[in-house]
């Protein structure tokens, strides 16, 4: 039996199922989700939705987001979906320290049967049915395939393809990233023809800027930007008294490192943002340029070749030294 047909029994035979996703959502991982949930629902399944944290304001729109039972502000709900779910789906995600801290040990101690679709490298051994592809652009595409295998592609409507839509944009890079593939537009078009109205989806995403955030960004790019044009790389470095500065709210960074990439002659992007702690960072690359060989390195981090995040729990000061330091070792030998 393939993956796709053990997936559908699992489904038909599970009285209680919970969607799970990684911490820190994204467009993909709201998108994956939410199209699974209205599968799953107009299926007439019992299905739960619990990811690790709010998802960021400019995703509020999509249709049944308020659905989504957060760790991180309801716990105990959370934890009870975990505990009663006879099947979890973990999307966007292939290791369980991908869903925080917190919530982590209750996903590894369930004894209900789990389900990962991921598009990431390395996945871990934590689920009993697999859909890992590395070479696809996104996990909503991982799921619109999954759907068309096991023949209910017609069960896809406007509100179930504009999220995946919405996760196949977002991962994208607005359809700009060599993941992107033939198959990846006939899927969109798909969808189009379906109802979903692409433009609605785009002016949502990136059309809901406020006077802080577009401060934030300003005082980032003219303030904090750093080209090393000698090896093509740029980086911007923000620190929690400045988010405070600008009011940041989650979402407010967003975006930020591909308008670096965006910079003539650039290869190498990357966004250290200091927070709680921490320094989150977001590397963006192309061509040659391969930044999860470096987040993996030196930053507990990974992800695609073109698109990584990573983690560093020293300053943020220390942080970018360390980067500046490692970084000519990633870059193409002449």
């Amino acid at each position: 039996m393939d993956s796709s047909t053990k997936i559908l029994e699992f489904v038909n035979q599970a009285q209680s199922i919970v969607i799970t996703s990684h911490k820190s959502p994204d467009g993909d991982s709201i998108g994956s989700s939410l199209a699974l949930y209205h599968i799953l629902k107009k299926w007439g399944r019992n299905v739960q939705l619990v990811h690790p944290d709010p998802a960021p304001s400019f995703l509020h729109w999509v249709v049944g987001q308020e659905q989504i039972i957060d760790f991180e502000t309801k716990h105990e709900q959370a934890v009870a979906a975990i505990q009663k779910a006879d099947l979890i789906f973990c999307l966007d995600y292939n290791h369980p320290s991908r869903v925080g801290d917190q919530m982590q040990p209750f996903l590894v101690e369930s004894t209900a049967n789990k389900v990962m679709i991921d598009h990431h490298l390395h996945p871990a051994d934590f689920c009993q049915v697999v859909i890992s592809e590395s070479t696809a652009c996104s996990t909503c595409e991982l799921i619109y395939n999954w759907i068309k295998d096991v023949n209910r592609l017609d069960d896809i409507d406007e509100t179930s393809g504009a999220c995946i839509y919405l996760g196949i944009m977002t991962d994208t890079g607005s359809f700009r990233f060599p993941s992107v593939s033939a198959t990846t537009h006939e899927i969109l078009a798909d969808l189009i023809r379906r109802g979903v109205k692409h433009y609605l989806i785009h002016e949502a995403v990136y059309d809901t800027n406020t006077v802080d955030r577009i401060k934030l960004r300003g005082f980032a790019l003219s303030e904090k930007l750093v080209c090393l044009n000698d090896i093509q790389v740029a980086y911007a470095f923000i620190s929690e008294k400045e988010l405070e500065k600008y009011n940041y709210q989650k979402g407010d960074t967003e975006g930020l490192v591909n308008q670096i990439l965006g910079i003539q002659g650039i290869k190498m992007a990357v966004l250290f943002v200091e927070k709680d702690g921490k320094v989150k960072i977001s590397f963006r690359s192309k061509g040659d340029y391969f930044v999860n060989e470096l987040a993996n390195a030196h930053f507990e981090g990974g992800g695609h070749a073109y698109a990584s995040g990573g983690i560093s729990t020293e300053s943020l000061e220390k942080t970018v030294e360390k980067f500046v330091t490692f970084v000519k070792d990633f870059i193409p030998k002449a």
